[in-house]
């Protein structure tokens, strides 16, 4: 129960001065007839007849009472528009927490957004999209439509029938220029499905660069480096920036709808975290699957770790883990938490649930 406390004193007859811990007012009059007026605006008018008990009460929240319709309308309006307010508060307060409950489940989910698998055979046996020695589609279009040409009534009259042969004309050679490209670019993805599939290591560089697979993770400030000398693993170097991702605060509603903020508990965000670290690691690895045909990918996670000799924070290898893409493919990624997930292969990873990360040396490809 809170603690309240009233004062009333006497400054004059008839007047007295009443304090309290909420507000203070002035009270009038004697026992038949009393005024008050309150600092949070309320205004209280009682009468009664003195040893029968009966009295009546009035009371004014407004401050005075107002006689023409604009005066009552604007004071109406006033009182729509705190409604307005308390609503529009209250509607920011959802929103603010449906904002932090959506990046838990995200950085929760990330390895469920993977890209669909490449079939590069598929794209080597693909047919191109005419034969080299033939009329491409879009010029058989652009021909079919001059020779069907016949002049409107206007371009009949006026005499525009040239004009509009030299522009049905142009729009063949157009269409010739547009065929040539279509089948200049399905030749150069034969090619390169044929580089891929013989292993050039080069290719595998510059189909990750072309199709950029981790974009998304990008957004959230994370960065990565590739390098292999096999074209059967690829090594990645994962920059973590959980600074920009892991939300510090925790937001909920109260009973009355307003919006609650208060500090995540230590074990709260070092387990999302880790849940986070760990869900991107699965999206890297399924992402470099579905994209090349390596057969294992090692993956280093780096993040800000503070070096408690120098009182400054470091980037620190935080995890590093050697995936098969085999094993990969058998996990049920709709049901696996992603931080225990890491036990289904080789790894370095030091986690408590109250202290978060701490550094770790990297795993061996022989591992």
């Amino acid at each position: 129960m809170g603690l309240r406390f009233r004062k009333s004193f006497k400054i004059a007859p008839g007047i007295r001065l009443n304090v309290s811990n909420k507000s203070t007012g002035l009270s009038f009059g004697g026992k038949g007839l009393r005024y008050s007026i309150n600092s949070n605006g309320r205004r209280t008018t009682s009468v009664g007849i003195p040893g029968t008990g009966l009295s009546y009460v009035s009371s004014n929240s407004s401050g005075r009472s107002y006689k023409t319709k604009a005066y009552q309308t604007r004071q109406s309006l006033k009182t729509q528009e705190k409604m307005i307010l308390k609503e529009q508060e209250k509607e920011r307060a959802k929103y603010e927490v449906k904002i932090f409950e959506n990046q838990c489940e995200l950085v929760k989910s990330i390895h469920q957004e993977c890209d669909d698998e490449v079939d590069w055979k598929k794209i080597i046996n693909s047919q191109p999209p005419h034969q080299l020695e033939e009329v491409g589609l879009n010029q058989k279009r652009a021909i079919r439509d001059y020779e069907n040409y016949k002049p409107k009534f206007f371009e009949w009259l006026f005499k525009r029938e040239e004009q509009a042969y030299d522009r049905l004309s142009k729009q063949i050679e157009q269409a010739k220029v547009e065929d040539e490209k279509k089948y200049k670019e399905w030749e150069e993805l034969v090619e390169l499905a044929k580089n891929v599939l013989v292993g050039d290591i080069d290719t595998y560089f510059k189909v990750i660069e072309e199709m950029n697979p981790l974009d998304d993770l990008s957004e959230f400030g994370s960065g990565f480096e590739f390098s292999t000398d096999d074209p059967s693993f690829m090594e990645i170097a994962f920059e973590v920036h959980s600074e920009k991702v892991i939300p510090k605060e925790e937001k909920k509603l109260t009973k009355t709808g307003k919006l609650s903020i208060k500090q995540m508990t230590k074990t709260q965000y070092y387990e999302l975290l880790q849940d986070y670290v760990c869900s991107c690691i699965l999206r890297i690895a399924r992402d470099l699957f579905a994209l090349l045909p390596l057969k294992t990918v090692i993956i280093h996670a780096y993040d800000e770790l503070l070096n408690t000799v120098t009182g400054h924070e470091e980037q620190k290898l935080i995890l590093s883990i050697k995936i098969d893409r085999e094993i990969l493919t058998r996990l049920n990624f709709e049901s696996i938490d992603c931080s225990n997930s890491m036990n289904n292969f080789p790894h370095n990873m030091n986690f408590r649930k109250t202290k978060g990360f701490d550094s770790v040396e990297k795993i061996a490809p022989t591992e």
